[in-house]
């Protein structure tokens, strides 16, 4: 039993650490081109040229949105003037509609709001559902004013999402080259004071924006629902059908959209459960993916080592790490340092190479989070890095719960409650207030 799960763990690190290690070395290869970009843009200011052949519409769908979708509205007419927004009431019992049009009302731009009302049973029957009555909204108004549908972009925004300055152009030049059909921001984490929200921003700044720009080389990034850009006509084929029909999907360096972080473990863990549930799901979607003769080779490959990620690597490290874990501290009766090698400086080497192999990784987390966001101290980074390793139980739990509702058909969910919205515009804020 010993040397089969000794065997099993070393399989899984001989995978898992060069699938890591390429990845980062790659997505950070990719950051720093974009970013050397960014920086001669910085030098000529101004929109680019190609943004203006494109109609750009947001979907923006809701559910007891009142706290936040002021705020995001508000942003979205004021930084992109030439933009239509579709607000989604998926049968609130706020006053998110009422916000949603007072943000609007403030800038004048009541005419480019378009407010869709649900009412039950239609309504509240997922996100899915309100986005598609959303896109019924835009294909009419786009057929009505005779626009090509290439030259059409939707995107998705959360309630809660904040675009970075001149965040909503940025994406649209990429759909100059015809073969792209979507572009997905990267996301930033706005309420990261606090440690939990720290946590998730390391994961979204840093290890899935590694991730995103690595796989951006291959056109398979993939779309996570805020500030997803999509052109109209290839909005039919979403996801892996998008790449199955021999779309890219791609990212920029040039904008992110920030979001509130989830500030309680529970609703988080029942967050990373949904967004577990509907990874492991996408399997299934794996021989249309084979099938598909427009999909080059190292999209395919990218795109399979990616479905399989919580099948092959997460589920059975979940188990083995404990096993490891043991080992290592009370293997053998020895502990810890266990060594044959008897003397002061021999135990101290062979502790900073067991080190060195068994937190590369964090290592690295830690110093790329610290040279991505400048807003830590390198050894507050590091300490982040490592405590990585407990925040992955949560993965790891959020996992196992997925396998365990996908094994009972349970595809319900209840939606994660926002908190009230520190940053809305002061001038929004006096008008919301004073109704």
């Amino acid at each position: 039993m010993q040397l089969i799960a000794t065997t099993v763990s070393q399989l899984l690190l001989a995978i898992a650490v060069p699938y890591f290690l390429l990845t980062c070395l790659l997505g950070v290869r990719v950051a720093r081109k974009q970013g050397s970009l960014r920086a001669q843009e910085r030098s000529h200011p101004g929109r680019h040229p190609s943004a203006n052949a494109y109609q750009l519409y947001f979907l923006v769908p809701c559910l007891n949105e009142a706290l936040v979708i002021g705020p995001t509205v508000h942003k979205l007419l004021a930084d992109e003037r030439g933009c239509r927004v579709v607000v989604i009431d998926d049968a609130s019992n706020d006053d998110t509609a009422l916000e949603a049009r007072l943000a609007a009302d403030t800038l004048g731009a009541g005419q480019r709001l378009r407010i869709v009302t649900r009412r039950r049973p239609q309504a509240q029957l997922g996100k899915g559902e309100a986005l598609n009555a959303g896109l019924a909204v835009v294909v009419e108004d786009a057929a009505a004013r005779q626009l090509d549908p290439a030259k059409v972009v939707v995107a998705v925004m959360d309630a809660d999402g904040r675009l970075s300055p001149g965040g909503a152009a940025a994406p649209l030049p990429l759909f100059d080259d015809e073969r792209v059909g979507a572009v997905q921001l990267i996301v930033r984490i706005r309420n990261r004071a606090k440690l939990i929200c720290k946590f998730q921003d390391v994961e979204f700044w840093l290890i899935s924006a590694v991730s995103q720009f690595a796989r951006s080389v291959t056109g398979t990034v993939s779309l996570g629902g805020n500030a997803q850009f999509t052109r109209l006509s290839a909005l039919f084929s979403l996801g892996l059908r998008l790449a199955a029909k021999g779309w890219r999907t791609t990212t920029t360096a040039r904008a992110y959209v920030d979001q509130q972080g989830v500030e309680s473990y529970r609703r988080l863990l029942r967050q990373r459960t949904r967004w577990y549930q509907g990874h492991m799901t996408c399997l299934r979607r794996l021989p249309e993916l084979w099938a598909s003769d427009r999909l080059s080779h190292a999209g395919l490959i990218e795109l399979t080592s990616y479905l399989l990620v919580p099948w092959a690597i997460v589920l059975p490290w979940s188990v083995l790490q404990q096993w490891v874990l043991y080992q290592v501290i009370f293997g053998a009766g020895r502990g810890i340092f266990a060594s044959d090698l008897g003397t002061a400086p021999w135990l101290l080497g062979y502790a900073l190479l067991w080190y060195a192999i068994s937190f590369l990784p964090n290592l690295i987390i830690g110093i790329v989070y610290w040279r991505r966001t400048r807003a830590v101290s390198l050894p507050t980074a590091l300490l982040l890095g490592h405590m990585m390793i407990v925040w992955n139980y949560i993965g790891y739990v959020a996992a196992w719960r997925g396998v365990v509702r996908m094994a009972r058909g349970r595809v319900g969910w209840v939606k994660t409650p926002r908190t009230a919205d520190r940053s809305a515009p002061a001038g929004l804020a006096i008008v919301s207030s004073g109704r």
